[in-house]
């Protein structure tokens, strides 16, 4: 993966991450678009640069992203005391920090990220041999 591709695909996931976050909570945190493009790289390099089946892809990918949720909200919320969200109410939670829900609602995401990143790639594809 070239630089470019890295960044644009760093900055899809963070800005679309932050939108999604809004439609659904109503509000976001700088923090989430770091989360948010770090997630879609992974995603993106899960679904373009592994020989795994696609369903093989939205399982890693949401585990990735769960693992991901979980260091993060380790960080941000326990130890920085940020509070940027609480899962603590939820059952099944760990730590406050992640849920069997959200793990589920992230393999749900995963599905049309994935797409995406073969979207994503078949275009830079095409814009490195020349075809616009």
């Amino acid at each position: 993966m070239e630089v470019p591709e890295l960044i644009l695909t760093f900055l899809v996931g963070g800005l679309g991450y932050g939108g999604l976050e809004i439609l659904w909570r109503g509000h976001t945190h700088w923090t989430m678009l770091l989360l948010g493009g770090v997630c879609f790289t992974v995603i993106y390099a899960l679904t373009v640069l592994t020989r795994l089946r696609l369903w093989e892809t939205w399982f890693f990918s949401a585990a990735a992203v769960t693992g991901l949720e979980f260091l993060s909200g380790c960080v941000l919320n326990l130890y920085l005391g940020w509070n940027v969200w609480d899962y603590a109410g939820l059952p099944g939670n760990v730590l406050g920090q992640i849920c069997p829900a959200y793990a589920l609602g992230w393999l749900g995401l995963c599905v049309p990220s994935s797409f995406l990143a073969l979207f994503l790639r078949r275009r830079f594809r095409r814009r490195k041999r020349g075809e616009g």
